[in-house]
């Protein structure tokens, strides 16, 4: 059997927390640069705001009706959200974080539990050690679990927020009450086109030829189907390396002037090569990116990105921060006010199978360079060693007027009680 643990509203959760006042009243939480909302509450959602709903157009809701609103805590969200996983990890061997607020867990072995109890159990435990209000499906695949996760939230006081489909009757119920849009792994597109044909539930989806499936969705579609049918096809995943890894930001105003968007790019790169660094890879290629602001329409408009193949592999900053700059010199426009800049690293390798070229190749020295500059970074703070064509006077800060402590990570914002 699939459990799927979700908690609920989960960045309006962790502000509750800290803030049990909150409870019961409409809460949000704004994008990075406190742009567009993210999270809601359910009284929030009760008020007709939706997700993605750019917040200078809905100041005057939040002001009619007592609206808390934060900026984005990631620092805190990330911290209670390990607590979460660590503690349904205690429960069983087998677990798949999904997101930051979502998990899969599998109970081989657990033939001889009452999972309903056992499910309840996890949830008085996550709610009481972390104050985070959790939903359980348990189902005997990973999309029947969604599901079955969908019925716990929608009907908390019935199921006692866990609800398990352990037999026929059950899965057919609940295949039929879950409308099509709202299945794992159907997106818009699928469900229009499925629409077209009648489907209108993920019941009608199950009852399609296998062949029809696979000329509409491919494998993937089939392997849902039989998922949907209590075949398991989806087994749990395990953290792979990145693929790409990418640094992007935009800017908190324009940029006319190269040298102070070479600095920025420069950083990029960095970071970049941190992250590297910090999951033993090695990259070969980069693109390199720029954008002007496309809401000013005031204003001559210009993106432009390029790729460039590295004549080595690499991990290093100092280099990295060389090759953005000679590709920004490629794509920069003098006369356009910058707003969004960014540096993706891909085509990656192993640091330790890295293959070497006859002419040219990575500086050996920069390897303990780095290390040392990672070690002490991570002692003292993020970029108190720099490259000398970064800003050494400037750390990116995202506008976040109104984030809250961060509670659990840094020692001068921990909650204070008053006697």
């Amino acid at each position: 059997m699939f459990a799927l643990i979700d908690c609920n509203n989960f960045y309006a959760s962790c502000e509750r927390v800290f803030r049990p006042e909150l409870r019961n009243k409409p809460v949000v939480v704004l994008s990075n640069n406190d742009g567009c909302v993210i999270a809601r509450s359910n009284e929030a959602k009760a008020l007709g705001i939706p997700m993605g709903a750019p917040a200078f157009e809905y100041q005057k809701i939040f002001m009619d009706h007592q609206v808390e609103v934060f900026s984005a805590n990631f620092e805190l969200y990330g911290d209670m959200s390990n607590r979460v996983m660590s503690i349904l990890a205690d429960y069983t061997p087998e677990i798949e974080i999904y997101s930051i607020d979502e998990a899969f867990l599998k109970f081989d072995g657990f033939q001889y539990f009452n999972l309903k109890d056992y499910g309840i159990q996890i949830h008085q435990k996550v709610l009481k050690w972390t104050g985070i209000p959790i939903s359980i499906g348990i189902a005997p695949s990973k999309a029947l679990s969604k599901i079955a996760n969908r019925i716990a939230k929608k009907f908390p006081e019935q199921t006692q927020c866990v609800h398990i489909i352990d037999n026929e009757e059950k899965r057919i119920k609940a295949l039929k009450w879950t409308s099509i849009e709202d299945v794992w792994g159907i997106g818009h597109q699928y469900a229009k086109k499925l629409n077209k044909l009648g489907i209108k539930n993920a019941y009608d989806f199950t009852l399609m030829q296998d062949d029809d499936v696979l000329k509409l969705m491919t494998i993937l579609g089939l392997r849902l189907k039989k998922d949907l049918q209590g075949i398991p096809s989806f087994d749990l995943e395990y953290p792979e390396p990145k693929k790409s890894i990418a640094t992007t930001r935009t800017f908190e105003q324009l940029y006319t002037n190269y040298e102070d968007l070479r600095e920025r790019v420069i950083t990029f790169a960095v970071l970049c090569a941190e992250k590297l660094r910090k999951q033993k890879s090695c990259c070969q290629a980069m693109t390199v990116f720029v954008r002007t602001n496309k809401f000013r329409e005031d204003l001559p408009q210009y993106r432009k990105s390029i790729d460039i193949q590295l004549p080595f592999a690499t991990q290093s900053g100092i280099e990295l921060g060389s090759f953005a700059s000679q590709a920004l010199k490629l794509i920069y426009q003098p006369g356009y006010g910058y707003k969004k800049a960014g540096v993706i690293v891909h085509n990656l390798c192993p640091e330790n199978h890295i293959q070497q070229n006859l002419f040219e190749n990575a500086n050996l020295k920069h390897i303990h360079l780095m290390k040392a500059v990672d070690v002490i970074n991570a002692k003292h703070g993020q970029q108190k060693i720099r490259l000398a064509s970064q800003d050494l006077n400037r750390v990116w800060k995202m506008k976040q007027q109104k984030r809250s402590n961060r509670y659990t990570t840094r020692l001068s914002e921990i909650i204070e009680i008053h006697a």
